[in-house]
């Protein structure tokens, strides 16, 4: 065994103290986060009482105080404000004074790179963008979730490897993202994550409906097998009745939903139709079955299923 004492993270050089403005779910599990490799967090803004509960659960002993006090205080600035938010907060805090020359200002959000820090970079701070691709929950649970998360990470040139350092510190991996790439990137996060969500939601309530006692023990595996399958092999993960270009059973279910769940109809048939014009491409769907399936996403049905559907995988 090992018995050479660990030196304390605090003892580590260029350790920083490290301000939050915006304790949303980000924020916090950021500072605290890179609390665990040596920084000091030393200040917080919270307005509504979930962001204050959220500060004192994940940064206890942290003061709360306004924005500008916590760039008074911090040699490292998260900004994790609403993406829509960004940047009228980065102008006023130039223009009032409250960013100093040397100072790291950080912003977390998907969308914008470091040219919506150009008023701050102007009073001399130093712009970094760090997005986790994570989802939050604003509990210490987050703090786990990093570890191997990976940051969309935007920057000057001269600040690149500042910027992929404190993403590893907290446990990241960084991704380097172009500036004028910024916002399809974001996109994309957003397509599969954020949506995934809804699709998720949608599919419990309908098995709820169809009297699945615990739908959420039955998604799971199916779920996870599916992601899984995805991002190892792509379209050619693709299964179910629209790669097989089962059109009486799709029409089947267009019609259960439209009794049932009306709401979920739009997004099922974009989504069908977004599957076979793939499962097409890639050779998946067979041309001479594309056509009455496509004529069944292309408008209202209610078909019923057809004698000519293919038993096979159940999805």
């Amino acid at each position: 065994m090992n018995t050479t004492p660990q030196p304390d993270p605090r003892d580590r050089p260029a350790r920083l103290t490290v301000g939050v403005v915006g304790a949303g779910r980000v924020g916090p599990a950021l500072a605290a986060s890179l609390q665990l490799a040596g920084h000091r967090p030393v200040a917080v803004s919270a307005v509504s009482d979930a962001s204050r509960r959220r500060a004192e659960a994940l940064l206890p002993d942290v003061p709360v105080v306004p924005p500008a006090e916590v760039l008074e205080r911090s040699e490292l600035v998260l900004l994790t404000v609403p993406d829509d938010a960004l940047p009228e907060l980065v102008t006023g805090l130039a223009e009032t004074g409250a960013v100093r020359p040397g100072q790291l200002l950080v912003h977390t959000s998907g969308r914008y790179g470091a040219k919506v820090l150009d008023p701050a970079l102007r009073a001399g701070a130093l712009p970094l963008a760090l997005h986790p691709a994570m989802t939050f929950t604003g509990t210490p649970v987050d703090v786990q979730r990093l570890a191997g998360c990976s940051f969309g990470v935007t920057a000057p040139d001269e600040l690149r490897l500042a910027a992929e350092a404190l993403v590893i510190e907290m446990g990241g991996e960084p991704e380097w993202i172009a500036e004028e790439n910024r916002p399809l990137y974001h996109a994309a996060l957003a397509l599969g994550a954020n949506h995934l969500v809804t699709l998720v939601a949608q599919s419990l309530e309908l098995l709820r409906t169809a009297g699945v006692g615990a739908p959420d023990r039955m998604l799971g595996p199916l779920l996870g097998a599916a992601l899984d399958n995805a991002l190892r092999s792509g379209d050619a993960a693709l299964t179910g009745p629209v790669a097989r270009g089962d059109a009486g059973t799709v029409a089947a279910h267009v019609a259960e939903l439209r009794e049932h769940a009306p709401g979920t109809v739009a997004g099922y048939l974009a989504m069908a139709r977004a599957t076979a014009d793939r499962a097409l491409a890639h050779g998946l769907l067979k041309p001479e079955l594309a056509e009455p399936l496509l004529g069944v996403l292309a408008g209202p049905s209610d078909a019923a299923a057809g004698p000519g559907e293919t038993p096979g995988d159940t999805t």
